[in-house]
């Protein structure tokens, strides 16, 4: 009998008035796996993850977490579901005011009630696992790096032992060589928790580091999906246009001319 999948999408569809974002999309995430979506900016990416999460609801079908149907659960059951995920925010998503700690320490203090010095112990250890040591958890966001920021934001999605971690763009906005080392922390904190990951990314150089599998996004639908290893002979003209950035194929971008 085959595994139940840590995450399953089945034909779900969501429409932000006349415009249809996801149409019937399909996808599965097998637990312990690292799967990435990769797709232009506006093909549905990120409305996907908002989805799964209950930021959005469906107007269309089912979403399920370790086999149970999350648009069917009561308030607390879906409570209870988001405990067992982590995420890592586009551009970190630190709170300005509070210091990096707190930053880490922020779904333990208010979403698990942790007394604060027990917190900034875990957030203390959170942070030497992403390379940062006591001292930067007494900096506030605004005295950081992006590409320190975005460790913080690793740490605090690695928090509170998350079995599924989301990644929404980890690479943005960093310098090659700080995303690759972004994407080795990646790969061992997945590892060391033996977390599943869902990421999303128009990076190829990140999703060919840090998936198992791969999935592509086109006009809200999954076009293909296969093992990293296969990426390259899909045999998908869109998939191909898309992996190696090029500007003519099937994808047409809307660029107005002068």
């Amino acid at each position: 009998m085959t595994d139940t999948p840590k995450i399953e999408l089945r034909n779900v569809t969501k429409r932000f008035g006349s415009k249809v974002v996801l149409d019937n999309l399909s996808l599965v995430v097998p637990k312990g796996k690292s799967l990435v979506v990769i797709g232009g900016s506006g093909t549905g990416k990120s409305v996907m993850l908002k989805c799964v999460l209950g930021i959005l609801r469906p107007e269309k079908g089912e979403i399920f977490v370790d086999g149970e149907n999350v648009l069917k659960m009561s308030t607390s059951e879906r409570e209870q579901t988001l405990r067992k995920f982590g995420m890592l925010f586009q551009g970190a998503a630190l709170f300005d005011s509070l210091p990096v700690w707190q930053n880490v320490a922020f779904g333990l203090i208010q979403g698990r009630k942790m007394k604060r010095k027990e917190a900034k112990d875990v957030a203390i250890a959170k942070l030497a696992k992403v390379g940062l040591g006591p001292e930067v958890g007494e900096l506030y966001p605004a005295e950081l790096s992006g590409g320190m920021q975005k460790r913080v934001g690793l740490a605090r999605a690695i928090a509170a032992d998350p079995e599924i971690i989301f990644f929404d763009e980890p690479t943005t906005g960093l310098d090659p060589i700080m995303a690759d080392v972004i994407n080795d922390l990646i790969i061992d904190s997945v590892k060391d928790l033996g977390a599943t990951a869902l990421s999303i990314t128009h990076d190829m150089a990140s999703a060919r580091k840090i998936a198992d599998e791969i999935a592509m996004i086109y006009k809200g639908r999954i076009i293909w999906a296969g093992p990293r290893s296969e990426i390259d002979s899909s045999g998908n003209d869109y998939v191909d246009q898309f992996i190696h950035g090029r500007a003519t194929g099937p994808i047409k971008m809307d660029v107005l001319k002068p």
